[in-house]
C-alpha cells in the first residue's frame, strides 16, 4: 500500500473541517427563528398522525384538546412535580379580552400556543414571550347568542399539517393558516338554518378528517356528526345520533333499527329528538374505531316525545364509529329514554387495565347521570358501573348493563327531585387518567332541581313558566315549581375504576370547578370556580401549591415543554350555563390565560372587585301583575340573569341588583337594546309591552319580598 504524505493528510482534515463548518452555517441559516411565520408552518406542519402517537410517548408538545388520541390529559412530563411545584410562579399572563365563559384547553407545539376564547375568537401566542402573534374573529353574529344553552363558550381548536381548525358558535368549521390565521377554507356545518343549532366543541383529527359535532338538543334539533377533509373542506361522511322522520327512507341500517325503540306517536322527528354530539370524542388507532358521546333526548321528557317509552337510540350512549366512513360499529346506551337531560358528552378516555386478571381495552366515563362507566371499547360490551354521587333515579346497572330504575324516575306528573340533576353528576369539564396511580380525576358536582313535565307542551310553543321557552328552549318540563331539598356541592374526586371507588375527595366551595390535567410529576391541575389554580399529590390529594385566577377558572389545563423547560397553562373566563347567573368569587377580569414555571417572577395582572350594587327598589308596578311577570320571567330571562335579588349574577348581571333607572326602562334594552351587541336577544315580536311591565313587577316585586325589613 502507497503511504499517505503527512501534509495530503492535514489537507483532506482541513478540507473536511471546512465542509463540516460550511454545512453547519447552512444548516443555522436556514433554521428559522422561533416564533416567526416559517418556524410555526414548520413546527405546525409536523403535527400529523404519525407525530400525535410519536408525541405520546413523551407528551412534549400538546398538539390536542385531550393531549392524546386516547384524551388521557396524563403528560409524562416530571420536571415540575412534587418536590419542586411549591416553586412554581407566573411566567406571563395573556389578555384574552372576552366577558363570557372561556372553556378552552391551550394547545402548544414548539412554543406556540392556540387557545380560543368566547365568540369562538382564535388567539396565537408565543410562549417564550407571552405575545400575541395573531387573532382570528370568526365574526360570529351577536343577536345569535340566544340560539345556545350554555353560554357563547368555545373548548379550542385542533391543528393538523400547518393548519388550525375551529368550530364557530354559528355552526361552521374554519381552517387557518397556522402561522398568518388567514382563512383556508370554512365550511357551514349545519344541516337546516330554521333549527338552533351550535357549536361549542373543539374539533379532533382522525386520519385526516376533521371531525365535528354540534350542540342544539334543547332547542329541537337532530344530532349529527360529521367528518371534512383536512386539506380542501370536502365533507367526507356525516352520521346521525338519532332516526329522521320514519315516512322516509333512513340514512342506514343504524337509523332503522333505532327508529324501533321510538314511539312515532309522539313524532318525535318535528322537535328533532336531540341526541347531539357536542363533546366527547377520542380515537384508537389499533382499532381503527373513533368513540363519540351523545346528547339528551329533545324534547327533555320522553312522555312528550315517545309516549309508549323505548330505549330511543342512540340518546345518551357512547357509539363506535368506522373514522374512514363515518360506518356505526357498536353502541353501548347509559341512559335508556333518557327523560332528565343525562347527556353521554362528558369527556371519555381509553385506557388499558387489568380486570380480573386479565388485560382489558376500555372506556372510561363518568357521565351526567352520576355513574362511572368501565366499557370494553372493542365491542362496546358493558364492565362495570358505580355511581360516584349520591343518586336517586337508580339502584344501579344490572349485569346486561341496564340501569336499575327506582320508582321516582319516571313519576313526572309532578314536581320531583331528580339527584343528579340535569347540570349534571359531571359535566363537559374534562377529567384525566394517571396510569401510574391508577386513578381518574375527575371534577363532581351536584346543582338541585326539581322538574315536572309539562303535559300542555307544544314544540316551539312560547309556554310561560317553562324555562326559556320564549327563546326557543323546548324540554317539556318545569323546573323548580317546587324548591329542591338538597344542597349544591362541587368536589374533586380521584376515583380507581378498577376499584370502583374514589382513593380521595377534595370538598370545594362551589359547583362548576375546571378540568384537570396529571403528570408524571405525580401532580393533579385544576382550577376552581372560586378562582384559584391548585396542584394537588396524585397519590395522596394533598394540596401542594395554588395560585389566585382572580376569576373563577372552567377550562382543564395543559402542560408541555419549551426549549427543554415545563410550563403549565390555564385558560380563565368564568362562565358557561352555571357560570351565566351564579358565582363564587367576589373579582372579576377579562379571559386570561396565565403560564406557570419553577422560578416565574411575574406579577399577575389586576383583578376588580365585582360590583353587585345595592338591591333594586322604587320602581312602580303593579302587585297583581307579579304572577304573570314570574312566569314571563321564566319562559325569557330566568337561565341568563338568575332569580332577582337572590342570585348574585355571574358573566351576566342579576337584575335585581341593577339601578332602577335600569328597571324602569326595561323596555329600551329588551327591543334593539345597546347589550344586543353583547348577545342579548331582541325581544322584538317576542314579547309585549304589557309584557315587560309584567316582567318589571316580577323583579320589583321580588326584591321587595327578599329585601330585609328594617
Amino acid at each position: 500500500m502507497k503511504p499517505i504524505h503527512p501534509v495530503t493528510t492535514r489537507c483532506r482534515l482541513a478540507l473536511g473541517l471546512l465542509a463540516a463548518v460550511a454545512f453547519s452555517a447552512s444548516a443555522w441559516a436556514q433554521t428559522p427563528a422561533k416564533g416567526t411565520p416559517a418556524h410555526i408552518k414548520a413546527a405546525v406542519g409536523k403535527v400529523n398522525a404519525a407525530f400525535m402517537q410519536s408525541n405520546a410517548a413523551q407528551t412534549p408538545d400538546w398538539p390536542s384538546y385531550g393531549l392524546d388520541y386516547a384524551e388521557t390529559r396524563h403528560s409524562k412530563l416530571n420536571q415540575i412535580s412534587t418536590a419542586n411545584v411549591k416553586d412554581l410562579g407566573l411566567v406571563w399572563s395573556y389578555n384574552l379580552e372576552s366577558k363570557r365563559g372561556v372553556e378552552a384547553t391551550p394547545l402548544v407545539v414548539d412554543g406556540i400556543m392556540y387557545v380560543t376564547a368566547s365568540w369562538s375568537i382564535v388567539h396565537a401566542v408565543d410562549v417564550r414571550t407571552g405575545k400575541r402573534i395573531w387573532t382570528f374573529d370568526p365574526k360570529v353574529p351577536r343577536e345569535a347568542g340566544y340560539k345556545g344553552c350554555c353560554d357563547v363558550v368555545n373548548r379550542g381548536v385542533a391543528l393538523h399539517e400547518g393548519k388550525v381548525f375551529v368550530a364557530s358558535y354559528d355552526g361552521r368549521l374554519i381552517a387557518l393558516d397556522a402561522a398568518s390565521g388567514k382563512v383556508a377554507w370554512d365550511k357551514d356545518t349545519i344541516i337546516d338554518r330554521k333549527f338552533s343549532y351550535t357549536i361549542t366543541g373543539a374539533p379532533r383529527v382522525f386520519k385526516g378528517n376533521v371531525i365535528i359535532g354540534n350542540g342544539g338538543a334543547e332547542y329541537g334539533v337532530r344530532g349529527y356528526i360529521t367528518a371534512y377533509d383536512a386539506k380542501t373542506g370536502a365533507q367526507k361522511w356525516r352520521w346521525f345520533t338519532v332516526p329522521g322522520d320514519p315516512s322516509k327512507p333512513f340514512e342506514d341500517e343504524s337509523m332503522e333499527r333505532a327508529a324501533k325503540t321510538w314511539d312515532p306517536a309522539g313524532k318525535w322527528w318535528e322537535a328533532g329528538g336531540g341526541g347531539t354530539a357536542w363533546d366527547a370524542m377520542a380515537f384508537d388507532p389499533e382499532l381503527n374505531l373513533m368513540y363519540i358521546g351523545t346528547g339528551n333526548g329533545s324534547p327533555w321528557a320522553q312522555s312528550k316525545r315517545s309516549p309508549a317509552g323505548g330505549d330511543n337510540l342512540y340518546l345518551a350512549s357512547i357509539v363506535a364509529l368506522n373514522p374512514d366512513t363515518g360506518k356505526y360499529v357498536w353502541h353501548y346506551q347509559q341512559t335508556p329514554g333518557d327523560s332528565w337531560d343525562y347527556t353521554s358528552t362528558q369527556p371519555m378516555i381509553l385506557a388499558d387495565l387489568t380486570l380480573d386478571g386479565k388485560p382489558r381495552k376500555v372506556i372510561l366515563h363518568a357521565p351526567k347521570n352520576g355513574f362511572f362507566f368501565v366499557i370494553d371499547r372493542t365491542n362496546g360490551q358493558f364492565i362495570s358501573a358505580k355511581n360516584f354521587v349520591d343518586v336517586n333515579w337508580a339502584t344501579g346497572y344490572d349485569q346486561n348493563g341496564r340501569p336499575i330504575e327506582t320508582a321516582i324516575a319516571r313519576t313526572a306528573d309532578r314536581p320531583r327531585e331528580i339527584i343528579p340533576s340535569a347540570f349534571g353528576a359531571r359535566n363537559w369539564h374534562s377529567m384525566s387518567f394517571n396510569p401510574q396511580t391508577g386513578l381518574v380525576y375527575m371534577p363532581v358536582q351536584g346543582v338541585p332541581l326539581t322538574l315536572m313535565d309539562n303535559k300542555d307542551w307544544k314544540f316551539n310553543a312560547d309556554r310561560p313558566g317553562e324555562p326559556h321557552s320564549n327563546m326557543g328552549w323546548n324540554t317539556a318540563s318545569f323546573a323548580n315549581v317546587e324548591p329542591p331539598t338538597s344542597k349544591p356541592f362541587g368536589r374533586l374526586v380521584a376515583w380507581d375504576p378498577v376499584k370502583q371507588q374514589a382513593a380521595w375527595t377534595k370538598e370545594q366551595i362551589s359547583p362548576w370547578n375546571g378540568g384537570t390535567l396529571t403528570t408524571a410529576g405525580n401532580l393533579v391541575f385544576q382550577g376552581t370556580a372560586d378562582g384559584r389554580f391548585i396542584a394537588y399529590n396524585a397519590a395522596t390529594g394533598e394540596q401542594l401549591w395554588e395560585a389566585p385566577t382572580g376569576t373563577g377558572v372552567i377550562a382543564a389545563p395543559s402542560t408541555y415543554l419549551v426549549d427543554g423547560k415545563q410550563y403549565v397553562s390555564i385558560a380563565v373566563g368564568w362562565g358557561g350555563v352555571y357560570g351565566l347567573a351564579q358565582r363564587a368569587t367576589d373579582r372579576m377580569g377579562p379571559g386570561t390565560v396565565y403560564t406557570f414555571a419553577v422560578g416565574g417572577k411575574a406579577e399577575p395582572p389586576a383583578h376588580v372587585a365585582y360590583q353587585l350594587g345595592k338591591l333594586v327598589e322604587g320602581v312602580k308596578y303593579d302587585p297583581a301583575h307579579v304572577p304573570a311577570g314570574t312566569a314571563l320571567y321564566v319562559s325569557n330571562c330566568v337561565f341568563c340573569h338568575g332569580v332577582p335579588g337572590v342570585d348574585r349574577g355571574g358573566n351576566i348581571p342579576n337584575l335585581g341588583y341593577m339601578d332602577a333607572s335600569f328597571i324602569e326602562n326595561l323596555d329600551k334594552f329588551v327591543y334593539k337594546g345597546p347589550a344586543t351587541a353583547r348577545g342579548m336577544p331582541d325581544f322584538t315580536g317576542k314579547l309585549s309591552t304589557d309584557d315587560v311591565q309584567k316582567i318589571k313587577a316580577f323583579i320589583q316585586g321580588t326584591a321587595d319580598a327578599i329585601r330585609p325589613k328594617k
